[in-house]
C-alpha cells in the first residue's frame, strides 16, 4: 500500500482535479450492474435445480448480510486494481514520445501502448558500419526493436567531423550524428535541428558544420568526455537503444593500393579513386570500446553494413577486442550488400566482391546470410558515376538472400522499411536463437520466403 501514501498519489483527491466525479460515476455504473446480475442471479436460483456446489460457491453457510459485504468488498477492491493498473499502463506509455505517420497525423493510442510494451521484447540486435547506410537500417529496424546498439566508425577526417577532430581533438562525431538521428524519438524539428548544417555564407568560423556535431562536441566539453557527451545526447534526444563508437581512440585509416602505395586518411582514400587492396588502422590495435564489446558477444542478431565497404564498414571490424568478439559471438551473422557502387572505392564490386573483402580482412568466413537486392533493372543517372551491386562470380561463405531493398526515390540508397523488413524475416524464420550450425537451408528457400509466395 506504498502507493497510497504516497503524496502525488493523494493529489488525485484534491478539489478541482477533475477526476473524482468520474470515479463515482464508474462506482455508480458498476453497482448499478452488480443489481442487475443480482436479479438475474435470483431469478436463476429460484426456477433452476442448480448443482449442490454452488452451495458452497456463493457462500450460503455464511449469513446474507455478510455475505453482501464480503462481495461487495472484493468487487471494489477489484475496480479499484483494475483502473489503477489500466491507467498506470496508460500513462507509463504516454510517458513515450509519439510519433507521426507519414500523413503528419500523431500516432494513435494503441500503437503508443503496444510499443511500449512490446518495443523492449525485441531481439537484441547490433549493427555495425558508419555513414548513411547505418543510419537508414536503424531507422527500419527501430520499429520493431528497442534494444538496439549501433557500433559506429571513428575514422572520419574530412567535413564538419575532420574539422572538429583537428580543432578539439575529440572522435568524430558525424556518423555518431546520424545514428543519433536516426533513432532518436524527439520532436521532428529537434531532429531536423539536430541535422541541420550552417550554409557557406555563415562564416568561416561554421561555415559547413553541423549543429548536431557542434553539440556533441559542446556536450563533451560540458560532461568532461565524449563516451558521456553521446550517452547525454542520446538522452536528450530520447533514442532507443544505445549509440557506441567502436573505439574512443584517435584512430587513422591507412589504405594499401593494388599499386603498392600508402595513403592515409579517410577522406583521401576515397579521394584517390584508385582500386584498394587493404585497409588498416594506425594505432594498429586501438581499445575498443567496452559496452559495443559486450553488445557484440550478447547480440541476437549482428547486421554489418550497408555502408562505404572500406571507409564505414571494415574499420569497425579491423578493431582487435571488436573483431574477436564478432567472431566468437554466437548470434546470427547478417552481412547486407551495399545496393550501389562507390566511385573511388568499389567501382566495379559485386555482392561477391564485398563479402570477399570482408572476409580477406579477418581471414574467415564470418556472416550467415548476406542480402542482396534483387532491384537492379533500372540505370543509375550517370552524373552518379555509380552502378547496381549484382549477385555473382564466384561463391562466398554464408547464402545470398536475393529481396527487392532499394528505395524507388534514390536507387543509391536502401529502402529503411524494406530493408528492415527482410532482416527481421530470415531472423524469425531462419531458427531466431537456433545454434549457428543450425541455421542453413538453400537461398532459394529464403528468397521465396521474402518474396511471399
Amino acid at each position: 500500500m506504498r502507493w497510497v501514501r504516497d503524496p502525488d498519489t493523494r493529489k488525485w483527491l484534491l478539489p478541482g482535479m477533475g477526476v473524482k466525479r468520474w470515479f463515482f460515476l464508474l462506482f455508480l455504473g458498476m453497482a448499478f450492474l452488480g443489481l442487475g446480475v443480482s436479479f438475474l442471479a435470483r431469478e436463476a436460483y429460484l426456477t433452476l435445480e442448480l448443482p449442490d456446489a454452488f452451495y458452497y460457491l456463493t457462500l450460503q453457510f455464511i449469513p446474507q448480510l455478510l455475505r453482501g459485504g464480503l462481495f461487495m468488498g472484493v468487487a471494489v477492491l477489484f475496480v479499484v486494481i483494475g483502473v489503477w493498473k489500466f491507467n498506470a499502463g496508460l500513462l507509463a506509455a504516454m510517458r513515450t514520445p509519439a510519433r507521426s505517420n507519414a500523413s503528419g497525423e500523431p500516432e494513435s493510442l494503441v500503437n503508443l501502448v503496444y510499443r511500449h510494451r512490446f518495443a523492449g521484447r525485441g531481439p537484441r540486435i547490433v549493427t555495425i558500419g558508419g555513414g548513411t547506410g547505418l543510419s537508414v537500417l536503424l531507422r527500419g529496424l527501430k520499429e520493431y526493436t528497442d534494444n538496439l546498439t549501433a557500433v559506429v566508425t571513428v575514422a572520419d577526417d574530412g567535413g564538419s567531423s575532420g574539422r572538429l577532430r583537428a580543432d578539439m581533438g575529440v572522435i568524430p562525431p558525424g556518423d555518431v550524428r546520424n545514428c543519433i538521428a536516426a533513432v532518436a524519438d524527439a520532436e521532428p524539428l529537434m531532429t531536423r535541428l539536430f541535422q541541420y548544417r550552417f550554409p557557406a555564407e555563415s562564416g568561416e568560423g561554421l561555415s559547413g558544420h553541423s549543429f548536431g556535431n557542434l553539440f556533441i562536441v559542446a556536450m563533451s566539453e560540458v560532461t568532461g568526455s565524449m563516451e558521456q557527451a553521446i550517452h547525454e545526447t542520446g538522452r536528450v534526444l530520447n533514442v532507443r537503444g544505445q549509440i557506441l563508437p567502436s573505439t574512443l581512440e584517435d584512430v587513422n585509416l591507412v589504405a594499401r593500393t593494388t599499386d603498392g602505395r600508402t595513403i592515409r586518411g579517410e577522406s583521401a582514400i576515397t579521394a584517390a579513386h584508385t582500386e584498394i587492396e587493404t585497409v588498416g588502422l594506425e594505432p594498429q590495435r586501438p581499445g575498443a570500446h567496452p559496452d559495443a564489446v559486450n553488445a557484440v558477444r550478447n547480440a541476437d542478431l549482428i547486421v554489418v553494413g550497408p555502408g562505404s565497404l572500406y571507409t564505414s564498414v571494415l574499420p569497425n571490424l579491423l578493431v582487435p577486442e571488436l573483431r574477436i568478439a564478432f567472431q566468437e559471438s554466437q548470434a546470427m551473422r547478417i552481412f547486407v550488400s551495399n545496393v550501389a557502387t562507390q566511385h573511388g572505392e568499389t567501382d566495379n564490386y559485386s555482392v561477391q566482391d564485398h563479402v570477399a573483402s570482408i572476409e580477406s580482412h579477418l581471414g574467415g568466413a564470418p556472416f550467415e546470410f548476406i542480402v542482396a537486392n534483387n532491384n537492379v533493372s533500372a540505370r543509375l543517372p550517370e552524373r552518379w558515376q555509380s552502378e547496381p551491386v549484382r549477385a555473382g562470380g564466384a561463391e562466398i561463405g554464408g547464402q545470398v538472400i536475393l529481396a527487392d531493398v532499394i528505395d524507388e526515390r534514390n536507387r543509391y540508397r536502401h529502402d529503411a522499411t524494406k530493408l528492415a523488413d527482410a532482416i527481421l524475416t530470415i531472423y524469425h524464420e531462419r531458427g531466431e536463437a537456433a545454434p549457428r550450425s543450425a541455421r542453413g537451408t538453400g537461398a532459394e528457400d529464403v528468397e521465396r520466403m521474402l518474396s511471399g509466395s
